[in-house]
């Protein structure tokens, strides 16, 4: 076997690490840079000769240092997206050096295993059928994904199509019910399948972006045949959760007059409510559903990329997602063989971080984990109200604030965008805009295990005078 000196190249990357992570509490959040600038320092043509690994590392962690974003230093608040918590960093680090192929028990027994325990300890943190099955997969796009494969497959072969054979060409219409207020990935994941995101049925979402029961029974009500409803656990927007008990009702009502019907929850922001006492209640009735999908990579505080697909008829999910041949050493069923639970077929060991954090937060720590970003969420909405200076236009029920500077020219809008221009420039903390009735507002998403009441009010502070 040939050799490399691996202790340089560890200490190549490890050093440059442990001084970015130290770097955290005081580095700007967020640097605005002309992508000139860093082509200038990466491109060119391809090397003829080789460089050493030490060399191209120790660059690369020079290089990159300014231009990297800072999601974990507690300050980051634009998008839904998690920090880094200690285990999973160590996991991952594990997993990187490792660096098995982990979609087979019989090629990498030891990495199977911890992720089968993982995925019986989600199930049993966020109170879902034990023998629901699950995928750990890129993100909540592929969980989406995942999950209505396999809803796509059950509702046809209720109907007496099998589409994993025969394909869409000439099968039973699938009826697709989404609300206003949808998150695009549910959209995308539509395309992928061939069920078209144009076609389906649209159903209003009320002021908080919640579905409209009344308008999903009357909707049901004119539909015959195979049927997907698509609903949320944590609106992107709002944070708000759909009526699930109604949603549940007007499905069990609908399979009563003879149409196959599977209800999907999007859960990537808000299914880890179900975790909290304090918050479990958003997500009454939910357990009821078909299929959940979420982000491990947001509330839970694991590395990227990691999407948790959840389904109530493992049947439907392994005949979408399982592939056979001659060549592949299938488990004879002791263990879990990961390819039967996510579209992908070479995979890194993504549930090796899951089960590392969820081990090192047990159910008390990620309940904390909640409850604490759910809380610090309403001291964001309290302190801005309090200004005197913007509308929160959402009820703060989960993790995110809705936020309109209100501008003294009566441009809000264009305002709004100037704020969040001055923000990100300003570099003490990370905030994005989005458009929600009609509106440009500032977006807030608290979700990193690390902030604290410390960096709330420092972001206020720099929201403020960036304001002023």
């Amino acid at each position: 076997m040939r050799q490399s000196d691996w202790d340089k190249v560890i200490e190549a990357a490890t050093g440059p690490a442990a001084e970015y992570l130290h770097s955290l509490p005081d580095r700007p959040v967020y640097r605005p840079a002309d992508p000139r600038d860093i082509r200038a320092l990466l491109g060119g043509a391809l090397p003829a000769e080789g460089t050493d690994p030490v060399e191209v590392v120790a660059a690369l962690a020079r290089d990159l240092d300014p231009y990297v974003t800072a999601h974990a230093s507690g300050r980051y608040f634009a998008f839904v997206i998690g920090g880094l918590h200690p285990a999973a960093y160590g996991a991952e680090l594990l997993a990187t050096t490792w660096d098995q192929n982990a979609g087979l028990y019989a090629v990498a027994p030891g990495v199977a295993i911890a992720e089968e325990v993982a995925a019986d300890w989600s199930l049993e943190l966020l109170d879902l059928p034990s023998e629901a099955s699950v995928g750990f997969v890129t993100g909540g796009q592929m969980a989406n994904f995942t999950c209505l494969a396999a809803a796509r497959n059950h509702v046809l072969g209720e109907a007496g199509w099998a589409v994993e054979a025969d394909g869409l060409q000439g099968a039973p219409k699938v009826h697709v019910i989404v609300k206003t207020e949808r998150h695009t990935t549910i959209q995308r994941a539509l395309r992928y399948l061939g069920l078209g995101d144009a076609t389906a049925v649209e159903v209003p979402s009320d002021d908080q972006s919640r579905i409209e029961p009344e308008a999903l029974e009357r909707t049901l009500e004119e539909l015959e045949g195979p049927t997907i409803v698509c609903v949320e656990s944590g609106n992107v927007n709002t944070g708000s959760f759909d009526p699930f008990p109604e949603v549940a009702d007007a499905a069990d009502r609908h399979r009563r007059r003879g149409n196959p019907t599977w209800v999907h929850v999007d859960g990537a922001v808000g299914l880890w409510a179900r975790a909290s006492a304090d918050h479990q209640h958003l997500t009454e009735g939910l357990e009821r559903l078909d299929s959940w999908s979420t982000d491990a990579h947001k509330l839970l505080n694991v590395t990227y990329d990691s999407g948790i697909a959840i389904c109530k008829h493992r049947a439907a999910h392994r005949a979408a997602m399982s592939v056979h041949a001659s060549y592949l050493m299938h488990d004879p069923g002791h263990a879990r063989d990961q390819m039967d639970w996510n579209p992908e077929f070479s995979r890194r060991a993504r549930g090796l971080a899951v089960y590392a954090t969820l081990r090192s937060l047990g159910r008390a720590g990620v309940a904390e984990v909640v409850d604490r970003t759910c809380s610090l969420a309403r001291r964001f909405a309290e302190q801005l109200t309090a200004s005197g200076e913007v509308e929160v236009l959402n009820d703060v029920v989960f993790n995110q604030v809705l936020v309109r500077w209100l501008s003294p020219d009566g441009d809000h809008d264009a305002f709004n965008d100037h704020v969040i221009a001055a923000i990100q420039a300003d570099g003490t903390a990370f905030f994005s805009g989005t458009t929600w009735n009609g509106m440009r507002l500032m977006r807030i998403s608290v979700s990193d295990w690390a902030t604290d009441e410390n960096d709330v009010d420092r972001a206020v502070a720099a929201l403020l005078r960036c304001a002023a």
